[in-house]
């Protein structure tokens, strides 16, 4: 879908172009912003490997460890069905901690993971093939973790942060208070809204 309206959007463009006689000046644009989009990308590049070696080093001095033990009660509360079993439990809360420091290429296969563990602990039945069967139901729990992993809190945002100081911004990191109050209320209010929507489906 998005590959067609880019596709659309180019050719109206040319159109548009070449009927206002201004061709040459859309061609000119297109070519500039491909060579800006170049230059800030690599710009990015510099600055996420930065944020990413920052983190790392955090993660390796027991910051994940720290916000595993901190929000292992509250993922066992939100999860009842799952919450007997350990190993659902971490994979949900290493997911949340990626998304939370800002790891968002780690924390991709870490939630496909989870929602396996998830699936498993909740004794779905090996083997089945259906395509709505045990096998490939969302289930609640899954449900609500993809809520959560979709609006998950943001402790450090580094891809806003990278884009902010590629784009020239003097206080990159500014928007750290906002991002928290922002993506917690958005967290919280999903999670209000699975429980609600819970009620009026069945196990």
């Amino acid at each position: 879908m998005l590959n067609i309206i880019w596709i659309s959007m180019l050719i109206i463009g040319f159109v548009f172009g070449i009927i206002n006689g201004n061709i040459t000046e859309v061609t000119n644009a297109g070519f500039d912003a491909a060579g800006a989009a170049v230059m800030f990308c690599l710009g990015l590049m510099g600055i996420m490997c930065l944020w990413c070696g920052l983190i790392k080093i955090a993660h390796k001095a027991g910051l994940m460890e720290i916000i595993s033990k901190i929000f292992r009660p509250i993922v066992r509360k939100l999860f009842p069905d799952i919450a007997h079993d350990d190993n659902a439990v971490s994979a949900i809360i290493m997911n949340l901690a990626a998304n939370m420091l800002g790891l968002g290429n780690a924390a991709t296969p870490l939630g496909i993971n989870a929602c396996k563990e998830i699936k498993r602990a909740e004794g779905a039945k090996p083997g089945t093939n259906a395509r709505l069967g045990d096998k490939y139901k969302a289930t609640r729990s899954i449900c609500l973790f993809v809520i959560i992993n979709t609006v998950s809190i943001q402790l450090i945002p580094t891809t806003i942060i990278a884009m902010r100081s590629t784009a020239g911004s003097t206080d990159p990191s500014g928007i750290l208070v906002h991002v928290w109050i922002v993506s917690g209320a958005v967290c919280v209010i999903g999670i209000i809204m699975a429980k609600i929507c819970e009620k009026f489906v069945r196990r």
